[in-house]
């Protein structure tokens, strides 16, 4: 720092460094001066408004009594109003009644998307893709049929499927046979498969859950409805449980589905959720529709 100020009649401090580098005195544009102040002033104010300083546990309360609580269940109340209009209107009517009205249809589509999420993506996935070892629901290809009528029933009272294991009834031969005849299925569609698969497909009991055809259906009613006990559709080409193939149909042929005393049985359980107070009557009927028109309905 220089021992003189070389820059007289400057207002600045008499601190020089490098020869030209030096403290000014000059007072803060009256801008700047005016912005200063009225931030001091605005957080003044809005420590008085709002709640602010912690005193002990809780903070200062304002005067206005906000809290962020009361401002999320004020934002409820509009929702809700806002929802109210069509809350009402869906109230009385079923699922197909929905359907068939589209502008009800997106509303109970967005609706339940929420309700999907929380309670069902867990096992199906956020977009009914499936997650592994659960259904895919964005297939229209169902166990249990899927009518808005079947769907209620399996998210209301659950599912719970079964296949006896065949470890000690099948030979080893068999099972690999079996296993075989089933690939070919799902690789033809249901119009190949070899005569020894098929003539076991008949004897050892399979046609009494799979049906006749091997497509899971028992009867077709006059109305269009099929009878169903949730065994696979074998002629499809999909895998209720993945990855598919020869392995996979040879594990669940020996160790079945839900066996109990057999640990490499397959598990395939889906809870009840009206029965154990999960999900509303209403709830039910709006996750039937998302359900239903993720595959497309059947």
């Amino acid at each position: 720092m220089a021992d003189h100020n070389p820059f007289p009649g400057e207002n600045n401090t008499g601190h020089i460094w490098d020869d030209n580098l030096r403290e000014l005195k000059n007072l803060p544009p009256r801008w700047w001066m005016i912005g200063l102040w009225a931030s001091i002033l605005w957080v003044v104010g809005y420590t008085i408004l709002y709640p602010s300083w912690p005193v002990g546990q809780e903070p200062t309360q304002g005067i206005l009594g906000w809290t962020q609580m009361k401002e999320y269940k004020r934002g409820l109340e509009q929702v809700a109003a806002k929802r109210a209009e069509f809350e009402d209107e869906i109230k009385g009517m079923t699922a197909d009644e929905i359907i068939a009205d589209p502008g009800l249809t997106q509303y109970t589509l967005a609706s339940a998307k929420v309700l999907f999420g929380d309670n069902c993506s867990a096992c199906h996935g956020s977009g009914g893709q499936g997650n592994p070892g659960y259904p895919v629901l964005a297939d229209d290809d169902w166990l249990y049929g899927g009518t808005t009528a079947k769907i209620a029933q399996s998210i209301s009272g659950g599912r719970q499927g079964a296949m006896t294991a065949h470890q000690s009834i099948l030979k080893p031969d068999e099972v690999d046979t079996l296993a075989h005849w089933v690939v070919q299925m799902s690789e033809t569609a249901g119009k190949g498969g070899s005569e020894a698969g098929w003539a076991l497909f008949r004897t050892k009991g399979c046609t009494a859950c799979h049906g006749q055809a091997a497509n899971g259906v028992l009867a077709e009613l006059p109305n269009g409805d099929v009878v169903t006990v949730g065994a696979a559709n074998l002629t499809d080409g999909i895998w209720r449980f993945e990855p598919g193939g020869f392995e996979s149909a040879k594990h669940t042929i020996m160790y079945g589905v839900n066996q109990p005393g057999v640990p490499e049985t397959r598990n395939a359980v889906m809870p009840a959720f009206a029965s154990v107070g999960k999900l509303s009557d209403e709830e039910i009927k709006k996750l039937v529709v998302y359900v239903h028109e993720l595959g497309g309905g059947k």
